[in-house]
């Protein structure tokens, strides 16, 4: 019997244009090492959660497994042109600064019910700032506890810049497994959001300390 072959989508190809582009291009002008663990995760619903810096983080994300990712983006990239066309044929989700997005929420428990795989960025808006990480809005602690989801948090020791080593750690998978099936107060969410906060504070702190590096390149 002459196998059929799985007709291709635009989305499949963008993200195979993704991978060929992070692979052969980002890697020569944005050069980077990768700490921590680095599992590939085939199957299975996952929230990857980073600091964020700029539009192009979504290069270190892309590296912890070959399936598609649904992207939290803010509603503003929805504006018409070239990137709106983007943005909404890899599959990002839009979500509204003030956090009131019920719309948002729906989709992302639904896709990762269906096993799939979400990128969130819960400092909220790209760090432009002298801290090592803005506080988090509430979001990604509470998705992974409502879909019983694991957290793989990414961390960047400072933004990328052309042809100057970067640094990111990946760490161990996270879950709030305690919470899981309970009713969360507002309190819940806030502690849950601290610990993940906390948590990638510790995985930047633990990495300088052990390869000496002084101060975080900003």
């Amino acid at each position: 019997m002459k196998k059929v072959k799985s007709k291709k989508t635009t989305r499949d190809r963008l993200f195979a244009f993704i991978h060929w582009f992070e692979k052969w291009i980002f890697r020569v002008i944005y050069p980077y090492k990768r700490y921590g663990n680095l599992k590939k995760y085939d199957e299975g619903a996952l929230l990857l959660v980073s600091n964020h810096y700029s539009l192009l983080d979504m290069a270190y994300a892309v590296r912890v497994t070959d399936r598609h990712i649904h992207f939290i983006a803010k509603d503003s990239l929805w504006r018409g042109g070239i990137l709106e066309w983007f943005v909404t044929s890899v599959g990002c989700i839009p979500v509204k600064r003030d956090g009131s997005d019920v719309q948002a929420l729906k989709s992302s428990i639904k896709i990762l019910r269906e096993g799939g795989v979400i990128t969130i960025y819960p400092e909220g808006t790209r760090n432009k700032t002298g801290e090592d990480m803005l506080p988090f809005k509430s979001g990604a602690a509470a998705l992974s506890i409502k879909t019983q989801t694991p957290i793989i948090p990414i961390v960047q020791l400072g933004k990328m810049k052309l042809f100057r080593r970067n640094y990111v750690i990946y760490g161990d998978p996270v879950e709030f497994r305690e919470y899981y099936g309970k009713k969360l107060s507002k309190t819940d969410i806030e502690e849950c959001d601290n610990r993940l906060r906390e948590a990638m504070i510790n995985m930047r702190k633990a990495f300088m300390e052990k390869y000496k590096i002084g101060t975080a390149k900003k």
